[in-house]
């Protein structure tokens, strides 16, 4: 079984890749720039039992992306689940986004989910089965301030992952989403004490979660335990959002 999981570095890609290599997989590691995060991926997966093929790729380009595509099929091969969890976040006032920001964060965060999904679709429905897992937030729920762009693209992440999964249904293939929250990632480690308190406090659960909390969740969407869950939003996000 063949697992490929973008924005594998660190954080909640990293987590994801090495609870799915727990599961029995092998692991595709995708990174943007940090080579040498993906190599400490690599490692942790190979040291699993599992089988490690490292790609180095910015996803701000969409023909990059496509090439990317085209270079695991070649090498590895048609991966049995996908996890869409590269992205970036560009906070700034409404004024201040320039149009190449804005289309650099969408490039990353839904353009690039939307080439992956095209490009291996067909030999997914070829085959009759697959999972695919987005990776959302529950921003793309609620909007913030000074973050429209990277809302915007999470929300369309959604709607693009429930439209998908009617589209593949048919052929076997399950497509969702997980939102997580408030997680302790380098996402996250700007907030102020202050802030990160303000947030520990709108959290029904009383703090933030961890990238292993996501992975966890990741997984079991990826696995046959979900076989009957498609086009679902799964919020892990210790209740901020209620």
């Amino acid at each position: 079984m063949l697992a490929l999981i973008t924005g594998a570095s660190r954080g909640i890609g990293k987590a994801c890749a090495l609870e799915l290599a727990k599961e029995g997989y092998d692991i595709v590691v995708h990174c943007s720039g940090n080579i040498a995060g993906a190599e400490e991926t690599a490692l942790a997966v190979r040291a699993l039992g599992r089988k490690a093929y490292m790609f180095a790729m910015d996803f701000s380009d969409p023909e990059n992306v496509h090439n990317f595509c085209g270079g695991v099929m070649e090498h590895a091969g048609l991966p049995d689940v996908i996890v869409n969890n590269a992205g970036i976040c560009l906070p700034a006032q409404i004024q201040d986004i320039s149009l190449e920001d804005w289309d650099r964060l969408m490039n990353v965060n839904l353009k690039a989910v939307f080439v992956i999904c095209r490009d291996f679709a067909p030999a997914m429905i070829e085959r009759g089965s697959g999972s695919i897992v987005n990776v959302s937030s529950i921003w793309g729920r609620t909007g913030s301030a000074m973050e429209s762009s990277y809302c915007a693209s999470k929300g369309g992440l959604v709607m693009f992952s429930k439209s998908l999964a009617q589209e593949l249904g048919p052929s076997g293939i399950r497509v969702n989403c997980v939102s997580p929250g408030c997680i302790d990632t380098d996402m996250n480690a700007g907030y102020s004490e202050e802030e990160r308190k303000e947030l520990e406090d709108r959290t029904p659960l009383g703090r933030f979660g961890t990238p292993g909390d996501v992975a966890k969740a990741v997984a079991f969407l990826a696995s046959d335990k979900a076989s009957f869950i498609t086009g679902a939003d799964l919020l892990v996000d210790g209740g901020f959002s209620i």
